[in-house]
């Protein structure tokens, strides 16, 4: 690999020796996401994200800067996605725009006259770009001459030789997805067809009039994968699961399975099966597709030994643990031919991420990055150079390249560095009252002195499927949380970022804790354990504790206030869930609560709204109206029980902002609220 070219246009935004940086600048670095690789060309893109402009950038040559293929400007809101280049080099395609809500409705954060659309669009690599057509969930034909994509659930495929609209290639019953052209035949797609309660993997051939359905049963098929000379299709089976529902532990469930279906020999077949108990219920992973084919062999992740590592298994049942111990594996990538799989894990290196690969020649994973940053989201293009996705508690979400002659890391952007707002996290592990060990970072005022006492706040990530990391997170929600915990700490709190039960990176019994969520709260345990570690160092100020949070962050806020407003004395709940039945319904629509009595009951005492007649501590709620997650009635209806309470309650609503706000002035205006909140109710 020649030498990557590091960007210093960002430089600009660092502030002066002995001057802090303001909320402005903290959330001011460039980040990138989404980076994709081209499997025809040495070329590698990604989204370029700064201030709330979202570009394409694009990196044709390492011994050249990145170029940006796109030109939109100002902080308009509208995401980009699915990012997909043409085989023939020369040009690229991606969807800009986010998904619908159940009304179809696609965000509109900045509240213009005309609703925008979710559209797919064409640049060149010099910048002519160009909107096409309305759709999402793009392919291209390995030809290059037809894209197929999804609209309202149904499957469209274009002629981008043809001036003519998009058709509908068939019409089905339930939703379609993950579209899966065949690699050696372009008239060729799978699909799959998801419908509720069961759901099936298809194949259609253009021109046909009949869609072809791969041993359809009532369990759910999905996944759809094509072996590199098109003779099979894998796919995964999943077993319907009636009862269960969201925010509850599970351990265990049926086994789902692999499957594969010979074209040629039109047979469909089981060549793997989970084991009763651990792994039973199958662990995704972040990647384009979860089954990956490696010769023929099929690499898929799952947690038998209790952690998420990846597998392989032969047509005949032969299966490898490529990664075996106590460690979990998350982003996923193939090699453009195949021959080896390259991904993140925090394995020795438990509250970071690395990249790590094997081979069909090396099945034993072998380490490539290291050291105190953090690596994730590997690819690697047609000329196998491996490009990664680096942060650091330095700087946020960068591209990067791995010299294997060197065996060094190269940047191939920079995002700014704040000198003196960048506090250095520390690893700290502390027992829950259970005795479970609890991960969290720590974040000190600079240049404390040890006698001296500090407020100190509490943070609690999302999800609750999250782990915070050493360094800026992989996921600019939390990336710009700890951001903020870094300045919170440089204005002198004391902060502890608390990786709480039910979340991921410390295997399946953690992430699936008993009596988690709706099923008693047991997290809980560790927002006390996480005081009672405070409360005993000597350099915080034992009355001045104070929580923060947004979405699972924003219950356990609640959460503690509700219960503990004499431990915790001010809090800021962002879209926080408060009532537990309510936010089931919202991912479960079939949920009644009346008809699970004793289920609902539970899930209310481990609600906020349960306790809320104790909650005295002053609140910071903040929420847009247009939040998909978690309904805004939830804010609506804490607010109304606080008011009747006489607590002192705060509000700063965003009008049409969804759940994780679209604009960067909002994510501005709620920082700056956060920490104004905290300053006057903390320190004063």
């Amino acid at each position: 690999m020649k030498n990557l070219f590091l960007l210093l246009s960002c430089l600009t935004l660092i502030p002066a020796i002995g001057q802090q940086a303001d909320i402005e600048q903290i959330l001011s670095q460039p980040f990138a996401s989404s980076l994709t690789a081209s499997v025809t060309h040495p070329l590698v893109a990604w989204v370029h994200y700064d201030r709330g402009s979202r570009n394409l950038h694009v990196l044709q040559d390492t011994s050249t800067d990145p170029a940006a293929v796109t030109q939109f400007s100002g902080d308009d809101g509208q995401a980009i996605a699915e990012i997909l280049f043409h085989p023939d080099g020369h040009s690229l395609f991606f969807v800009r725009g986010g998904a619908p809500n159940r009304a179809g409705e696609i965000p509109n954060p900045e509240s213009i006259g005309t609703s925008p659309e979710r559209e797919i669009w064409r640049t060149s690599l010099d910048g002519n770009a160009a909107k096409l057509f309305s759709g999402s969930g793009i392919r291209l034909s390995p030809d290059g001459k037809t894209l197929a994509f999804l609209r309202k659930g149904q499957i469209y495929v274009h002629d981008l030789a043809s001036d003519k609209e998009p058709e509908q290639l068939m019409q089905i019953r339930g939703s379609a997805g993950e579209l899966q052209w065949c690699p050696t035949d372009s008239e060729l797609l799978a699909f799959s067809s998801s419908r509720g309660d069961h759901g099936y993997v298809g194949i259609f051939r253009l021109g046909s009039e009949q869609v072809k359905y791969l041993s359809p049963t009532v369990d759910h098929d999905s996944d759809p994968i094509w072996s590199a000379d098109g003779s099979r299709v894998a796919f995964i089976r999943e077993p319907n699961a009636k009862q269960v529902l969201p925010f509850s532990a599970r351990r265990s469930g049926l086994p789902w399975s692999i499957w594969v279906h010979d074209v040629v020999d039109d047979r469909t077949e089981q060549v793997w099966i989970a084991d009763d108990g651990a792994g039973s219920v199958f662990r995704f992973i972040s990647g384009a597709t979860q089954l990956h084919w490696m010769g023929d062999r099929i690499v898929f992740p799952y947690e038998g030994e209790g952690w998420t590592h990846l597998y392989s298994v032969a047509l005949d049942g032969e299966t490898i643990n490529h990664t075996p111990g106590d460690f979990e594996v998350q982003y996923v990538s193939a090699a453009p031919d195949g021959n080896a799989i390259y991904f993140s894990s925090n394995q020795e290196d438990i509250d970071r991420q690395h990249i790590w690969s094997f081979s069909r020649d090396e099945p034993r994973a072998k380490q490539i990055t290291e050291g105190e940053g953090l690596e994730f989201a590997p690819v690697v293009h047609s000329a196998e150079e491996l490009f990664f996705l680096s942060a650091s508690h330095l700087h946020t979400p960068h591209v990067a390249g791995f010299d294997f002659a060197s065996g060094l890391q190269e940047m191939v952007g920079s995002a700014a560095t704040f000198t003196d707002a960048k506090i250095k996290p520390i690893q700290v592990v502390f027992p829950s009252e259970d005795g479970l060990s609890i991960h969290g970072q720590l974040f000190l005022p600079r240049g404390q002195q040890s006698l001296e006492k500090h407020p100190a706040v509490m943070f609690f990530h999302g999800g609750s499927r999250r782990q915070m990391l050493l360094g800026h997170h992989h996921r600019q929600y939390y990336s710009n949380a700890f951001a903020l915990n870094q300045y919170l700490a440089d204005q002198g709190f004391v902060v502890l970022s608390v990786n709480y039960r039910s979340g991921i990176g410390y295997g399946m019994e953690f992430r699936e804790a008993i009596h988690y969520g709706a099923q008693g709260g047991s997290e809980y345990l560790d927002v006390l354990a996480g005081a009672t570690y405070l409360r005993s160092r000597e350099d915080v100020d034992v009355n001045k504790i104070g929580l923060w949070g947004g979405s699972y962050g924003g219950y356990l806020t609640a959460l503690g206030l509700a219960r503990d407003s004499d431990l915790f004395a001010a809090g800021v709940d962002i879209h926080g869930v408060h009532d537990w039945n309510v936010v089931i319904r919202n991912f479960a629509p079939g949920y009644q609560a009346e008809k699970r009595k004793a289920f609902a009951e539970t899930a209310f005492t481990s609600s906020p709204m349960a306790d809320v007649d104790t909650w005295t501590s002053p609140v910071l709620v903040i929420h847009g109206d247009d939040d998909r997650n978690v309904p805004f009635s939830e804010t609506v209806d804490l607010v109304e029980a606080l008011r009747g309470l006489d607590v002192h309650t705060e509000q700063l609503i965003f009008p049409d902002e969804v759940h994780g706000f679209l604009l960067h002035r909002n994510w501005v205006a709620a920082y700056t609220a956060t920490a104004d909140f905290f300053e006057r109710m903390l320190k004063e």
